[in-house]
């Protein structure tokens, strides 16, 4: 029979063993009770666009940098009698008054696309509401009224982005069809860009300064107009009421929840 002798060396050796077991056990525990408590914790989504059966649909302008363009694009609209979306970054707010008063006298929604334009999941949150708090103000100091809309600088969000603009009761509003009129792309590609995606609610993305953006205004209104769709500011295409974003961003009446 061979006994099995147990030396000093082999004692230390078997400890060592045992604690780097249970080193990697308890790893692996908190690993996936982490794992659990992510996943339980909600996705907060911004509006991309809506569940509707109406055939409308919202266009917008992001404006963060320069103004050439603007009166023209106002100009436009008016010709076609088309209300649209801007959302303003407070900077510009501060070097293009006039325009603030132009873009709300002519009917337009104007939006929040926060004070100075920032990557907002890089801040704190109190930092987060006071970029949207201050845009609000200025706003409402040529204007008379405070947004209600807000569209996070480069469409970068997270929970806390969205929790605050919450918290300011307004609406976090993304886009679902993106013109990619900002990689200066020719009048009729914007055009298409836009065609292709485009359905019931949807919320087009432009901006005031993109090079090609006002020759193809004009396309991009009649080829929607031509759909059949009926285009409107985003205010009057949200849903009234409570609501919830589903996983695409699609704004959802709230008991819609309840029947799914």
């Amino acid at each position: 029979m061979r006994l099995l002798i147990l030396t000093k060396r082999s004692l230390i050796s078997i400890g060592f063993c045992l604690l780097i077991g249970a080193a990697t056990a308890a790893i692996a525990i908190t690993s996936t009770v982490r794992a659990v408590q992510t996943a339980s914790t909600p996705r907060e989504i911004p509006i991309y666009y809506v569940e509707t059966d109406k055939k409308q649909v919202a266009i917008s302008f992001d404006a963060a940098w320069g103004n050439e363009q603007t009166d023209t694009l106002l100009e436009i609209l008016d010709k076609y009698k088309v209300k649209t979306t801007f959302f303003l970054v407070g900077d510009w707010v501060d070097k293009y008054p006039e325009s603030v008063k132009k873009i709300a006298d002519k009917g337009h929604d104007i939006g929040n696309h926060s004070n100075t334009h920032p990557h907002m999941t890089q801040m704190a949150t109190s930092e987060m509401a006071g970029e949207i708090q201050a845009c609000n103000e200025k706003v409402k100091k040529i204007t008379g009224k405070t947004p209600t809309l807000f569209r996070a600088p480069y469409g970068d969000y997270n929970n806390d982005v969205v929790k605050s603009v919450n918290g300011c009761n307004m609406y976090c509003v993304q886009w679902d069809v993106d013109s990619l009129d900002w990689k200066d792309p020719t009048p009729e590609q914007i055009t298409q860009n836009i065609l292709k995606k485009l359905k019931n609610g949807s919320i087009v993305l432009l901006h005031n300064g993109a090079k090609n953006t006002p020759e193809a205004l004009p396309m991009v209104i009649e080829a929607i107009q031509d759909k059949g769709y009926e285009i409107v500011p985003i205010s009057q295409i949200l849903l009234k009421g409570d609501y919830f974003t589903d996983v695409d961003g699609k704004m959802c009446p709230k008991e819609t929840a309840s029947t799914q």
